[in-house]
């Protein structure tokens, strides 16, 4: 693994030029552009790190061999969640700039006002950190009793009791931080269904991930990787595609059938000025396309299958959150430099630290 120290040189020294060039674009375009496009970058990375935390536990509780060639992956993305919560610093900073309810003129909405018990500045650092707690707990100790059973090897006993409850903190955990961060956004508008659909993308993150990981690691090694094991994870990738699809469609059948002047503005903003066709890029390159591919069984037995339907649907995942989140700033598309830049910036101090975590644990001799 003597390729890891390098890589994870390059990509240290390619987040430090991305976040020069982001510092930069603070005077060129002001904070206000900045503080959107890092919170656009934040979602994404995070999403794959709690997504690997989530995966461990299903797999902890359900068991199956889909799991064991990419539980080394998984657990050195879920740890990284220690960094994550050091760059989650910098949205603090930007409260004025990102959520309309954190401004002066909110004392003036009524509507504002009556969320105002919820929706402030102390409680809303005092969820994240209380969030943020709870995650890093989580993947530590899932870490360390796996280390003791031997990543490798099905769950013990002791990780099949903490990831029952644990599963649950995640889901309420989650859902806190999916309406704080994002959904908040937009203040007058609410869903049931959004932070489902905020975590299931998030797992199918995490999925898309270490499967890409586990195929390019292994190139790199000059080793095989089994067939059979693609396969499932080709499986669970269909899955949590399929769930993305069906509970973002739900979302809108729900908003469509209830027509409450309240929910309607979400989706009516995306209807025009240019995102619409971000809508139907999402239909066709996040679910179509993909379930396409991963219904075939010859495509996921094929190594340069997987690792593209991975990274493609990564990089609409991205889409995704820019679909999610650009809108509350903007009735037109428009996508910034800096949408482009902070990705990176925070994607290479990420893989970073991924790679130094991955670096403690030898990768398994057969997969």
């Amino acid at each position: 693994m003597t390729w890891i120290r390098p890589l994870s040189r390059q990509a240290l020294i390619a987040g430090g030029v991305a976040s020069a060039l982001a510092l930069l674009g603070i005077l060129l375009s002001g904070k206000d552009q900045f503080f959107r496009s890092y919170l656009l970058a934040f979602a994404f990375w995070f999403g794959i790190a709690f997504g690997c935390l989530g995966i461990q536990m299903i797999h902890a509780l359900t068991g199956g061999r889909w799991g064991t060639p990419v539980m080394r992956f998984s657990y050195a993305a879920s740890t990284t969640l220690p960094i994550l919560g050091a760059l989650f610093l910098p949205i603090l900073l930007g409260f004025s700039s990102l959520y309309p309810w954190a401004r002066p003129e909110a004392a003036s909405d009524p509507v504002l006002v009556h969320k105002a018990p919820y929706l402030n500045i102390p409680f809303f650092i005092a969820r994240a950190l209380l969030c943020f707690a709870a995650w890093i707990a989580l993947s530590q100790l899932l870490y360390k009793r796996a280390v003791a059973r031997g990543i490798d090897r099905p769950a013990s006993d002791k990780m099949r009791a903490l990831s029952g409850p644990g599963i649950l903190v995640l889901a309420i955990t989650m859902t806190l931080a999916a309406i704080d961060w994002l959904m908040s956004l937009d203040p007058h508008w609410f869903s049931t269904m959004f932070a489902v659909i905020v975590m299931v993308g998030q797992l199918l993150s995490g999925m898309c991930f270490v499967v890409a990981a586990l195929v390019l690691v292994a190139a790199r090694e000059e080793s095989d990787v089994s067939r059979d094991a693609l396969h499932d994870l080709g499986n669970m990738m269909l899955v949590f595609t399929m769930l993305w699809a069906y509970t973002s469609f739900s979302q809108y059948l729900i908003i469509y059938a209830g027509n409450v002047s309240e929910d309607v503005p979400f989706y009516v903003h995306r209807a025009y000025g240019g995102w619409q066709h971000v809508g139907v890029a999402l239909i066709l390159l996040h679910f179509t396309v993909p379930f396409l591919v991963l219904l075939s069984r010859r495509s996921k037995r094929s190594t340069e299958m997987m690792v593209r339907v991975a990274l493609g649907v990564l990089a609409m995942r991205l889409v995704d959150l820019f679909w999610m989140t650009a809108p509350s700033f903007s009735d037109r598309l428009r996508v910034h430099w800096m949408d482009l830049v902070l990705p990176i910036a925070i994607g290479g101090i990420w893989l970073w630290y991924f790679l130094r975590r991955l670096s403690l644990v030898p990768l398994p001799a057969t997969r």
